[in-house]
C-alpha cells in the first residue's frame, strides 16, 4: 500500500510518517507541501519524494493520503484527494465549519473513497478498556462525565484564527468530545461554554470550560484550555472521569510514564506507553486494505466540530446553545 502526506504544517505529520515506516507492506511514497524548505527537508528525513503542489502528489499511483495541513485547508485537500480517488485520513478538527465538513463527507461518498478522522486517543489502552467496561454495564447507567484536554499553546498558525478556525476550544474540544460520544453512543444536544483569552499574549482563546448535555441525558464538563506552561513535562493531558449508578471510573490516558528528576531539567517524563498515533495509522491502513467502513468516520469528525462551534456561539451569547 502506498501513502502520501499532504503538508507537514501539523506536528502530527511527523509521527504519522514514522508510523507508516513501521508497517510492513506500507510505503510513504511522497510528501506535498507548499512550504518548499519544510517539504524538501521532510522528504529527505523520511527518504521519500517531495512534491511542490498537492495535484502532483495526487497524480501518482498512491492509494491514500494523510491530510495534516492547516485546519482551513482541510476541505480543499480532502476534496482534491477524493476526486483523485484516494482514500483519506484527515487530521482533527475535520473542518473549521459544518458546511465544509458536510461537503467533505459528501464528496468522499460520491467518489467512493474512505474518509477517516484522526482521533488517536481512541487507541489508548485505558480508553479502550473504559469502552469495554461501559458496554458491559459494569458502571451501570452513566450519569455524568468530567474530562480535561489541557495543553500547551502551540503557537504558529494555531493562534491565527483564519488558519486554525479558533484557539484552544477548536483545538482541544474535539478529542475528548469524540471519546465521550464513542463511549456512550450518544451525541451532544446542548452546549454552554465560558471561553476567554487569559494566559497568552496573543489575542486567541486559550481557556475554555464547556458544559455538555447528551441525547441520553448524561451531563458532562470539559476543560479544553491551553493552560500548561512551556516547561511542563509534556504537551498536556487527556483525563476522563465517568460516573455511573454502579461505579465511577477515572482515566488518565497519558499516565503511562516514569517521572525523571534531575538538576539540569527538573521534572521530565519518560513515556513508555501506547503509541496512539501508530494505532491510528495501523487502523487506517487495515481499513483501506479491507475496504471497510472506518472506525472513526467523517461524521464523527463533524459531530466533534459541531460542539466546538456551539461552544464559541454559547460564549458569545452567554447562554446555552442547542445542536441539531
Amino acid at each position: 500500500m502506498k501513502i502520501g502526506i499532504i503538508s507537514f504544517a501539523h506536528m502530527h505529520a511527523y509521527s504519522y510518517a514514522s508510523s507508516i515506516q513501521k508497517i510492513d507492506g506500507v510505503e510513504l511514497t511522497g510528501i506535498a507541501d507548499d512550504d518548499a524548505t519544510r517539504g524538501a527537508k521532510m522528504a529527505d528525513t523520511f527518504h521519500t519524494k517531495y512534491y511542490r503542489d498537492v495535484d502532483s502528489l495526487l497524480n501518482t499511483e498512491i492509494d491514500a493520503v494523510i491530510v495534516t495541513s492547516e485546519n482551513v485547508h482541510h476541505v480543499d485537500h480532502v476534496i482534491a484527494a477524493a476526486k483523485a480517488g484516494k482514500h483519506i485520513l484527515c487530521e482533527k478538527p475535520l473542518a473549521i465549519n459544518i458546511e465544509d465538513a458536510k461537503k467533505m463527507i459528501s464528496v468522499c461518498k460520491e467518489n467512493g473513497v474512505i474518509l477517516q478522522t484522526a482521533f488517536p486517543v481512541r487507541f489508548n489502552t485505558s480508553i479502550i478498556r473504559a469502552k469495554q467496561l461501559v458496554e458491559a454495564g459494569e458502571l451501570g447507567r452513566i450519569l455524568a462525565m468530567r474530562g480535561t484536554n489541557r495543553g500547551t499553546n502551540p503557537g504558529g498558525w494555531f493562534i491565527d484564527p483564519e488558519k486554525s478556525g479558533g484557539g484552544a476550544v477548536m483545538d482541544h474540544t474535539v478529542h475528548v468530545v469524540d471519546i465521550m460520544r464513542w463511549l456512550m453512543n450518544a451525541d451532544v444536544n446542548e452546549v454552554y461554554a465560558e471561553v476567554d483569552q487569559l494566559i497568552s499574549d496573543e489575542q486567541i482563546d486559550d481557556c475554555g470550560i464547556l458544559t455538555l448535555e447528551f441525547t441520553n441525558g448524561v451531563f458532562a464538563t470539559l476543560d479544553c484550555s491551553w493552560s500548561r506552561n512551556k516547561e511542563y513535562p509534556t504537551w498536556g493531558d487527556v483525563t476522563l472521569e465517568i460516573v455511573g449508578r454502579e461505579g465511577t471510573l477515572s482515566i488518565d490516558a497519558l499516565s503511562q510514564k516514569v517521572n525523571v528528576y534531575s538538576d539540569e531539567k527538573g521534572l521530565t517524563w519518560d513515556y513508555w506507553g501506547d503509541d496512539m498515533d501508530f494505532g491510528l495509522i495501523q487502523d487506517f491502513v487495515t481499513t483501506v486494505i479491507n475496504k471497510q467502513e472506518p472506525s472513526i468516520t467523517g461524521e464523527d469528525g463533524m459531530r466533534a466540530v459541531e460542539v466546538a462551534i456551539a461552544a464559541y456561539e454559547s460564549a458569545s451569547l452567554k447562554e446555552p446553545v442547542s445542536i441539531g
